[in-house]
């Protein structure tokens, strides 16, 4: 009879579960929300445009992660910054659009994936990597 591995062990190499998903996007439509209505007082966030593009939440929903970047040029450690002094306020007024049992600890990280994404792109359109990937003549 084989043994069955643990849970916590398993779920390690899982990625987040279905209710971590659903947990992260009502976080991230209702901090939208929140940032759109423009009541928050900070100076370094009136009139700034940027996207909650990502909220990754733990597995016991206590902690949500908050990955925000700046719409156009900006610099998203600053933007990051600025939401985690006013995280407080934000957290309130989050837990007035959704209902869990406890309402999660916010962090908030700059979102580096679009720079991940052009250094990649960047990558595939250079020469060197470019005749690697034509199709060669003399195979034909």
């Amino acid at each position: 009879m084989q043994k069955k591995s643990s849970s916590k062990s398993h779920r390690a190499t899982r990625g987040p579960s279905q209710r971590q998903l659903r947990a992260g996007e009502l976080i991230r439509r209702a901090l939208s929300d929140v940032v759109t209505r423009g009541t928050i007082q900070d100076p370094d966030l009136i009139e700034r445009s940027f996207s909650v593009t990502e909220v990754r939440v733990s597995p016991d929903l206590r902690h949500a992660t908050c990955f925000v970047a700046p719409l156009g040029k900006g610099d998203a450690a600053a933007l990051a910054a600025a939401l985690t002094r006013v995280r407080g306020y934000l957290r309130g007024q989050l837990s007035k659009e959704v209902t869990f049992k406890y309402m999660p600890d916010l962090t908030f990280e700059p979102d580096t994936s679009f720079d991940k994404a052009e250094q990649i792109d960047r990558l595939l359109h250079s020469p060197k990597v470019s005749q690697d990937l034509s199709p060669q003549d003399d195979e034909e």
